[in-house]
């Protein structure tokens, strides 16, 4: 399939690392092959061209999308024409479900072949989504190991690839280098702190973040801070909430040290990987940070928090008992959970000190997320990108993409369950 032209559109940071693994996975397979559409840097610099700058994209929430619905409805009809004038075999939507649905929609009604990578959480919440799905998508592609099943019994297409994240993440991460490159001390514990990646995110979670490390290093002295940032504009809008959030607060100074305003934090540009892998606990926003938190074997305290309208339509629609994905991926409580009101630094704090002196608490956690990991590392995006090339190879041939109801046939990776 040496002449592939696939159109492609992630909405986020980590929908845009997902792309570029997906593009770099295809072009092994078919090294002639064209990308183009909403892209972030990685997806740039993988070679997609880019039709609109994935930040445009950036909305989180179900209430706080309307300020900016008539403009992402703009930018939407303005990818239908320019993604049907280009003429792709294939349109990819990565993540980001309340956009690339009703682009995937309008697509496959001009004849084009379409596959959602990454599954949204239908199972969760709003089950009817996936009615909608089943006209939108030819395919999906699932990160998580229990999803296709859910979509098994609605007639669409569904398979599970593993999470490349899995795969770009060693088994055994390497601590004292991670702690050698970032210049933390050896002996002294670390904290990294990872509200978020929108600005949205950190907007609601960075104050309490950041006041709940205060108190723990209150009762920690020589604890090191360490926050990884996702960009200059987060980075910017983090270092002045750490500005004020520092008014007020003081820290006991180490022996030798003049008293401090508040603990030094090192804010990094990107690195999260690194910084998790040098942590010893990590509070991160729910989401991608925390499963890669749960690949680097980093014990973790798991924050979300949305607008209170969004958040009251949540609690009367989901049913769920966990939040967090090393939670789900458990079926057990393996990592503590805080939403909405309950995020309070004084909790958080104490969370996150109980994390670091029970022992046996952190081995288990550690024992549990490797079986995780190992369940997840299938060679996720080549997987995918064979994936969405059989798609391809069948409906060509006029095949049905797959049986109603199955699984599309997969290559055994020799995945491991969840067992504990």
């Amino acid at each position: 399939m040496s002449s592939l032209r696939v159109a492609i559109v992630a909405g986020e940071t980590s929908g845009d690392a997902l792309g570029a693994a997906l593009i770099e996975a295809l072009r092994t397979l078919a090294p002639q092959a064209e990308f183009m559409g909403v892209a972030g840097p990685r997806m740039r610099a993988a070679g997609c061209r880019v039709l609109l700058d994935a930040q445009e994209l950036g909305v989180i929430g179900l209430v706080e999308v309307l300020p900016h619905l008539p403009r992402l409805l703009r930018l939407r009809a303005r990818l239908v024409r320019q993604i049907t004038a280009l003429k792709p075999d294939v349109f990819i939507g990565v993540d980001y479900q309340q956009f690339n649905l009703g682009l995937a929609q309008r697509l496959k009604q001009r004849g084009f072949t379409t596959v959602q990578y990454v599954s949204p959480q239908v199972w969760a919440w709003r089950q009817g989504r996936v009615t909608a799905m089943a006209r939108a998508y030819d395919l999906v592609l699932c990160l998580l190991p229990f999803e296709p099943a859910f979509y098994r019994a609605h007639a669409l297409p569904a398979q599970f690839v593993g999470h490349p994240l899995a795969d770009q993440i060693p088994l055994v991460p390497d601590r004292a280098a991670a702690r050698e490159s970032l210049g933390l001390a050896a002996g002294s514990p670390v904290l990294a702190l990872l509200p978020g990646s929108r600005a949205s995110e950190l907007q609601r979670l960075s104050k309490d973040f950041i006041r709940a490390a205060v108190l723990l290093a209150r009762r920690r002295p020589g604890l090191q801070i360490i926050a990884p940032m996702a960009g200059p504009i987060v980075r910017a809008q983090f270092e002045r909430t750490l500005h004020e959030c520092a008014v007020g607060l003081k820290v006991p100074a180490r022996p030798g040290s003049a008293p401090a305003d508040r603990p030094e934090v090192q804010v990094l540009d990107g690195q999260a990987r690194t910084a998790l892998c040098a942590a010893d606990v990590a509070l991160v926003a729910s989401g991608t940070a925390a499963l890669e938190a749960l690949l680097c074997r980093c014990p973790m305290v798991v924050a979300y928090r949305v607008g209170a309208i969004t958040g009251l339509l949540l609690r009367r629609l989901v049913r769920l008992p966990y939040f967090s994905l090393p939670n789900l991926l458990a079926a057990e409580p393996l990592v503590p959970e805080f939403s909405q009101a309950a995020i309070q630094p004084e909790s958080l704090a104490r969370e996150l000190e109980s994390v670091l002196e029970d022992t046996s608490r952190r081995d288990y956690q550690q024992r549990r997320f490797q079986a995780i990991h190992e369940s997840l590392r299938q060679d996720g995006a080549a997987l995918a990108a064979a994936a969405v090339l059989q798609l391809l190879r069948e409906r060509a041939a006029g095949q049905p993409a797959a049986a109603p109801g199955l699984d599309v046939p997969q290559q055994s990776h020799g995945g491991r369950g969840l067992g504990h």
